[in-house]
């Protein structure tokens, strides 16, 4: 019975755009809230299609994802378990012989012994396996950027895919920021998956991204149809993230977010910047919410700087806490090279925070203009950094108008509610067009090993197709033995990293876990 059918004798029911409710699979290889941006969106985009009257079932894997309570009739989370093999306390295990299930396990853990990142590959077959099994039960089904190869030709319903932005443009900006041969060729292995993400983009037929920067960023990037693209802005929860006048304001603190230690996120550039401000202002202090870098070029600067005292790490608050640290804050900071919408900058503007932003990507499309709602600073510049968080900690007045104007500015263009309603609008597009032009079929097999076997040289090879034949036991679903591999693999296959790849190691757990 189709999800249609089986709503017919409902028909009383409406969704808030007087349409019939929809059943809607909407699919995440990660989901935790707080720890990047994915697992945000599918939280909250998740309770606010609840609220608009339709059936949601998310299906992911680990980290699982977080719900938000009180919606339990309409929005329900269905786990499909990889091998989570990035886990704490142990990333990069190796699995027991136990826990191996069929042939996509032991193509995980091939992939994670040669280096390369293979959860949307294999969470895409799995979903492929799990939706035709369930046929008819969804009236769509919504990729949140597995863009893997088992969501390829029919998955059982209509497919719309939510691009956040191009992740080769990660990819290129820590290949930039790469010393030495042995680092960028752990760069390109890690980042092989991407050109099966390219390859997957260019044939869906419905592509969701979140603002225009990416939609342009997507076309030059992945190759996809600019027809096939549309913007659906997302948001903050204005209701959470809102001023209040009972916490008290923390002379002198500037907060960031850091979801990993990645070139990326500018983190750097900003440890520098407070540097020069403590000179004029030395009571400034930072504080950022994600993981402490144990050494790396933002560990370096902190012990260069002298700023032990001066930085603080926060991971794991809750909202209401984390909400009250901003709060708090005289200064909320988005300092990263590129961002594809920046729900850091939309949820400190919704708190009334002023915000100093980067014009990074997208960034500008949210903050708005420099000296209107925010200050805006060129990527990368740590003067122009300081020179603008100098002039706010020096300037209530400029403080209170940003903050405000920050906030008006949220509430008319970026909200859930809104983000939710422009996203069904596009499933109902994507159903009516179902049936008149169907996605090609997924590529044969060969491809798939090939592309999670493929030596990284190849991959960033442009046009470049040949690949090394995978490990023979990827090819049945039983227990694999160990493939033979040179000793840098054996050592990671064993749990044990060399001293000199440690830093490696925990730039790829970083990326890994958010």
């Amino acid at each position: 019975m189709t999800a249609e059918a089986s709503q017919a004798g409902s028909r009383h029911d409406v969704a808030a755009d007087g349409g019939r409710p929809l059943k809607i699979a909407l699919l995440t290889y990660k989901g935790n809230p707080f720890c990047g941006g994915q697992g945000v969106y599918v939280r909250h985009l998740s309770r606010e299609l609840a609220r608009l009257g339709h059936r949601v079932e998310v299906i992911g894997s680990q980290p699982y994802p977080v719900l938000d309570p009180g919606h339990e009739d309409r929005l329900s989370l269905t786990e499909l378990p990889s091998l989570d093999l990035y886990r704490q306390p142990d990333p990069f295990r190796t699995p027991g012989r136990g826990e191996y299930r069929d042939w996509i396990d032991a193509l995980e853990v091939a992939t994670m012994w040669t280096g390369g990142f293979p959860e949307p590959l294999t969470f895409s077959l799995r979903a492929r396996r799990h939706l035709r099994a369930r046929r008819g039960e969804f009236d769509v089904v919504h990729d949140n950027q597995t863009l893997g190869y088992g969501l390829l030709g029919d998955v059982g319903a209509p497919l719309v895919t939510t691009i956040h932005h191009p992740i080769t443009v990660d990819r290129q900006l820590e290949l930039d920021a790469a010393e030495g041969w042995r680092r960028r060729y752990s760069v390109r292995r890690w980042y092989a998956f991407t050109a099966m993400q390219k390859r997957v983009a260019r044939r869906l037929p419905s592509v969701l991204t979140v603002s225009g920067t990416s939609r342009q960023e997507i076309v030059d990037h992945l190759g996809v149809r600019d027809d096939r693209i549309h913007v659906v802005h997302i948001g903050a929860d204005t209701d959470l993230f809102s001023p209040n006048p009972a916490v008290a304001q923390i002379p002198g603190r500037i907060v960031t977010t850091s979801s990993a230690d990645v070139p990326l996120k500018g983190l750097v550039h900003l440890v520098d910047a407070l540097a020069k401000v403590r000179t004029e202002h030395p009571h400034a202090h930072l504080v950022v919410v994600g993981k402490r870098p144990q050494e790396g070029p933002v560990a370096q600067s902190i012990e260069r700087y002298g700023l032990e005292g001066a930085v603080e790490f926060v991971k794991g608050i809750s909202d209401a806490e984390l909400v009250d640290l901003v709060r708090s804050a005289e200064v909320a900071c988005v300092p990263s090279l590129y961002e594809g919408f920046s729900l850091p900058a939309a949820e400190a503007m919704a708190t009334g925070t002023p915000l100093i932003a980067t014009t990074g990507g997208a960034i500008p499309e949210v903050a708005g203009r420099d000296g209107e709602t925010c200050l805006a600073v060129p990527p990368g510049d740590a003067g122009a950094l300081a020179a603008g968080l100098g002039r706010l900690l020096g300037d209530p007045e400029l403080r209170a108008r940003l903050g405000a104007a920050g906030r008006q500015r949220v509430l008319e263009r970026f909200t859930w509610a809104r983000a939710a309603e422009g996203t069904v609008a596009r499933y109902r597009e994507a159903m009516a067009d179902d049936g008149r032009t169907r996605a090609p079929e997924a590529p044969p097999a060969r491809p798939v090993a090939a592309e999670m076997t493929a030596a990284p040289e190849a991959t960033a090879a442009p046009g470049a197709t040949a690949a090394p034949t995978a490990p023979a036991a990827l090819a049945v679903p039983s227990v694999p033995s160990a493939p033979s591999a040179p000793e840098a693999v054996d050592a990671r296959a064993t749990g044990v990293v060399p001293a000199a790849d440690v830093s490696e190691a925990s730039d790829r757990e970083s990326r890994a876990t958010c």
